[in-house]
């Protein structure tokens, strides 16, 4: 089975980890500041805060710009459930933005139309989080643009784009957002088996999250509300969590930092194979790419044209049953059973269910082979043929 994503480990990844084994720091040591140095100096930002998850540092993020009980925070129904329930654990309601079909992305004009109806009905967000989905930057500029307008912070949930680029400048240099958010799960770029990351500009933030990473305590003596009691003393100062990475972790993402460009490079490259080999056919479209982005490539994500949910089904299984572990990323959120409940219905983002019935993703990871990428789209046009004709 050809999978569609998997972690590259490279025998210095090993010898980072039984490193930190040998030493006398397996928890809260020294490999997490060092890991959060290497990661906002590669972003050109000026704090990092690691987490154990991506879904972590959305939530301490919704925390550290005060989201809260009857807030409102807007995010892409094309994305994981995490992007949207990061706003839910603060208390806060949810909606979403439709996405441009041909990127994946939020569209920031339809973004724009339900902010003016937004304001109309004194109903605007506290906190937009933009997808960069499957590792391809959303315009960030007219985002940034639209929050001065309409007073909304960003979160950037770029789970998918570390080490990617938009207008010359790296995905994480915080720009055009409050906070961006990275995923270390073993397949995304790099991996630190389980872990996230919040980079952020402002000392005030950063402060907020380290702060709500740990569950609330503190120790700094410059943050402390009241004299020490001694070397031992801390404060807890809010009410925080559980969400702190581990020195193991940090040592293998240090490590795997090492290759982020070598594989984001091997990722495009991969990916324009792909592009290549798909353009003789028309009924099979890769997504469209914007001029002033370098995509990081997490996903390889084509679509079928004139999809029904029927053939969608199919090509997916029949490639599965072929050896090519093909995926669908992603189910509209507000289309899950608890969304639902909360009253979103069927048709509520038209782009976002159109693009969920024609998306399919194809395996993408730096040791990949144009022998086995050969393989795919073979099969792959070769099945949608056979299946299409068995519909006619």
């Amino acid at each position: 089975m050809i999978p569609y994503g998997k972690q590259v480990i490279s025998q210095s990844d090993i010898d980072a980890v039984i490193e930190v084994l040998n030493s006398p720091w397996l928890t809260q040591g020294p490999k997490i500041p060092e890991f959060e140095s290497s990661v906002r100096q590669y972003c050109h930002a000026n704090h990092a805060t690691a987490v154990n998850s991506a879904t972590s540092a959305l939530h301490i993020a919704c925390l550290a710009l005060d989201v809260g009980h009857n807030d409102i925070v807007w995010t892409s129904p094309n994305s994981f459930v995490a992007s949207a329930n990061c706003a839910l654990y603060c208390g806060a309601k949810v909606d979403f933005v439709d996405i441009d079909s041909n990127t994946g992305n939020m569209c920031v004009n339809n973004l724009e139309s339900k902010l003016i109806s937004a304001r109309e009905n004194n109903a605007l967000p506290k906190v937009v989080i933009p997808v960069h989905f499957a590792g391809q930057s959303c315009d960030m500029e007219t985002l940034h643009n639209l929050s001065v307008e309409y007073n909304f912070r960003i979160i950037e949930d770029a789970s998918h784009a570390i080490g990617g680029q938009y207008k010359n400048h790296p995905v994480g240099n915080c720009q055009y957002s409050d906070i961006c958010i990275f995923s270390f799960h073993p397949v995304k770029i790099v991996t630190s088996a389980e872990g996230g990351m919040a980079l952020t500009n402002s000392k005030e933030l950063d402060e907020k999250l380290k702060l709500y990473r740990s569950h609330g305590i503190t120790a700094d003596p410059h943050l402390l509300e009241k004299d020490s009691d001694g070397p031992w003393y801390y404060e807890q100062q809010a009410l925080g969590f559980n969400y702190r990475m581990t020195d193991l972790h940090a040592a293998l993402g240090i490590s795997q930092l090492n290759q982020l460009n070598q594989f984001v490079s091997k990722r495009n490259e991969l990916a324009a194979y792909y592009d290549a080999l798909f353009i003789k056919h028309d009924e099979i479209r890769p997504l469209t790419q914007s001029d002033d982005v370098y995509n990081a490539y997490h996903l390889y994500v084509v679509r079928i044209a004139n999809a029904t949910p029927l053939l969608h089904k199919q090509i997916v299984t029949e490639l599965r049953a072929k050896n090519i572990f093909c995926h669908v990323h992603y189910i509209p959120i507000y289309l899950q059973p608890y969304y639902r409940q909360k009253g979103f219905q069927q048709g509520y983002c038209p782009n976002a269910e159109a693009y969920y019935h024609s998306a399919v993703t194809l395996p993408l990871f730096p040791e990949l082979t144009q022998q086995e990428q050969d393989y795919i789209v073979a099969t792959f046009v070769e099945t949608l043929t056979e299946l299409s004709n068995a519909e006619k």
